[in-house]
């Protein structure tokens, strides 16, 4: 009796964390716009863009790197 392989994706936790991402970037930017909470353009840019990038970054080079 042959034994059945499943194959996951492994960039499957990726794809997660992604839609994670995007719903928690598009709450912050949300509250920021109606709040109107006078922060610095540099600031929401960080916030907004360069961290989220940075970890889906790491995150698929931890995916990638698995065997």
């Amino acid at each position: 009796m042959p034994t059945i392989k499943h194959h996951r994706n492994r960039l499957l936790p990726l794809y997660i964390g992604f839609v994670m991402i995007l719903g928690a970037v598009g709450y912050v930017a949300w509250h920021m716009y109606t709040i109107d909470c006078g922060i610095t353009p540099v600031a929401v840019f960080l916030v907004l863009g360069v961290v989220p990038i940075i970890y889906l970054a790491l995150m698929y080079l931890a995916f990638v790197s698995q065997e």
